[in-house]
C-alpha cells in the first residue's frame, strides 16, 4: 500500500442518483416495520411525516455545505471549518457511528431474505459472506462499485414498483385504520427512529464529493433527484404493505412470534402465498434493495474513516489509498471488522437505534454549521444556496433536535452507550490528537 491519500474524480449525476437512492433504499425493504410495533399505522405515519419534512429541509441545507466544501469527510470537514476542531471531531465520530453501524443492520436483513430460500443455513453466515464480497468490490475501484450500485439500485426501484402494482389492487382503507393508534402519542414518539430509517444514509452522497466530476453542479442533482425518488417510494411502500392485511401482518409472521425483518414478503404472502413463482421472483429481486444500501453505505463509511485517518485522528494507515486503485482499502477492511462484530450481537433493532443516534447528531451539528458559516464566511463561494434561508436549516435543526431527545428518553441504555463512545473518543482526541494540524 502506498502513501497516496488522493481519490479519483469519476462520478457523474446518474452515479450520484444511484448512490443516493442506493444508500437508503433498504429502509423501504425492512426495519421500518418495527415502527409499526411501536406506534401502529397512525403512530408510524405521524413520525414518517416528520421525517420527510426533516429530510427535505436538511437535504437542501446539507447540499449547500457539500457544494461549498466538497470533501470526503462530509460533516467532519464542514464543522471543522464552520465551528471548530472540537465540534468537527464530535461530528466526525457521529458520522462514523452512523455509517459503520448501519451496514450490519442491513446485513442482518440480507441474511433474513436468503434464509427464506435456504433455511438450513444460518442468517448470520449469509450476512458475513456479504460483508466480505462487497468490501472487496469497494476495494477494487470506486467506478466499478458505483456502476454496480447504479444497476442494483435501478433493479431495486423497479421491484418496489412491481410490489406496489401487485399489492395495491388488494388495498383496503380498513386495514390502515384498524388498531391504527394502539399506544397513542407515545407510540408515535417511539416510532421516530424507524421513520428515520426510511431515509437514513442519504447524506452519504456528500462523502463522495471528492470523487465527483463538477461537484458544485452534480452533487445538487444527485441529492435532489434521490430525495424525490425516495419520498415517492416511501409513500407507496407504506400504503401497499399495510393496506393488504393491517400492520400486524407485516410485523409478526404469526401471533406471538418475534418481529420480522422481512415485511414485504409477509405482505406478498397474503396475496400470492409462499409457494408461487411470483412470490419467489419478487423476494429474489427484493434482495437488490438490501444489497444496494449495504454496498453503498460501505462505500460512504470507507470515505469517512479515510478522512479521520488522513488527519491522524485514527491510525495513519486508515488514511491511505491504494495507488493502483485509488480506494481506501485499509479503512474499508477496518469498518468490515467492526461491522461483523456488531452483526454477531444479533440485535438489529439496537444497531438501528445507535446508527440513528449518530445520524441525528450529524444533522444537528451540520445545521448549526450551515448557519455559522453564513455568518463567519459570507464571501465563501456557494454554487448552491439553500432556498428559504434560514427557515430550512432552522426547521431541520429543530426536528432533528426533537427526534434526538425522543431517542434519548426512550432508549436510555443505548443512549448511554452511544454518548459514552462520543465522550471516550473526545477525551482521547484531547489527549492525543488535538495538537496535530488538521487538513
Amino acid at each position: 500500500m502506498s502513501e497516496n491519500t488522493a481519490l479519483s474524480r469519476t462520478l457523474g449525476p446518474w452515479m450520484l442518483w444511484g448512490l443516493g437512492v442506493g444508500y437508503v433504499i433498504s429502509g423501504m425493504y425492512f426495519g421500518w416495520n418495527l415502527g409499526l410495533a411501536a406506534g401502529g399505522t397512525a403512530g408510524l405515519a405521524i413520525a414518517t411525516a416528520g421525517a420527510i419534512l426533516l429530510y427535505i429541509t436538511f437535504t437542501f441545507s446539507y447540499t449547500e455545505l457539500a457544494c461549498a466544501i466538497p470533501r470526503a469527510g462530509g460533516v467532519f470537514d464542514y464543522a471543522n471549518r464552520g465551528l471548530n476542531r472540537d465540534w468537527g471531531f464530535v461530528a466526525g465520530v457521529a458520522q462514523l457511528i452512523e455509517f459503520v453501524f448501519a451496514p450490519p443492520a442491513i446485513a442482518a436483513g440480507i441474511g433474513a431474505y436468503f434464509h427464506i430460500f435456504f433455511p438450513m443455513i444460518p442468517e448470520t453466515a449469509f450476512a458475513v459472506v456479504a460483508y466480505v464480497l462487497f468490501t472487496g468490490l469497494n476495494i477494487y475501484g470506486v467506478r466499478a462499485a458505483a456502476g454496480f450500485e447504479l444497476v442494483i439500485t435501478i433493479l431495486a426501484v423497479v421491484e418496489l414498483l412491481i410490489f406496489s402494482g401487485v399489492t395495491l389492487p388488494h388495498f383496503s382503507w380498513g386495514n390502515l385504520t384498524r388498531n391504527s393508534f394502539p399506544h397513542g402519542w407515545q407510540g408515535a414518539w417511539a416510532a421516530i427512529p424507524f421513520a428515520i430509517w426510511f431515509f437514513l444514509g442519504l447524506e452519504g452522497v456528500a462523502n463522495v464529493a471528492e470523487e465527483v466530476v463538477r461537484p458544485q453542479r452534480n452533487v445538487l442533482l444527485g441529492f435532489g433527484s434521490a430525495l424525490g425518488t425516495l419520498i415517492l417510494l416511501c409513500v407507496l411502500v407504506f400504503l401497499a404493505s399495510v393496506g393488504v392485511a393491517g400492520w400486524e401482518a407485516i410485523v409478526y409472521p404469526s401471533p406471538g412470534a418475534e418481529a420480522s425483518n422481512s415485511p414485504l414478503p409477509l405482505a406478498l404472502s397474503k396475496i400470492t402465498g409462499t409457494g408461487g413463482w411470483t412470490y419467489h421472483l419478487l423476494v429474489s429481486i427484493g434482495l437488490m434493495g438490501l444489497v444496494a444500501s449495504f454496498h453503498g453505505l460501505i462505500l460512504a463509511a470507507g470515505r469517512a474513516t479515510l478522512e479521520f485517518g488522513r488527519v491522524r485522528y485514527l491510525p495513519a494507515a486508515l488514511g491511505r489509498t491504494l495507488e493502483s486503485r485509488g480506494t481506501p482499502a485499509a479503512a474499508l477492511l477496518a469498518n468490515m471488522v467492526v461491522g461483523i462484530i456488531a452483526l454477531l450481537t444479533g440485535r438489529t433493532d439496537d444497531i438501528i437505534t445507535i446508527s440513528v443516534l449518530g445520524a441525528l447528531t450529524l444533522y444537528v451539528i451540520s445545521m448549526v454549521t450551515c448557519i455559522a458559516l453564513r455568518r463567519r464566511e459570507p464571501g465563501l463561494e456557494r454554487p448552491f444556496r439553500v432556498p428559504f434561508y434560514p427557515v430550512f436549516p432552522v426547521v431541520a435543526l429543530g426536528i432533528a433536535a426533537v427526534c434526538l431527545v425522543a431517542l434519548v428518553t426512550l432508549y436510555v441504555k443505548l443512549s448511554i452507550i452511544y454518548f459514552s463512545i462520543l465522550l471516550v473518543s473526545y477525551i482521547a482526541f484531547c489527549l492525543t490528537a488535538k495538537g496535530r494540524h488538521a487538513r
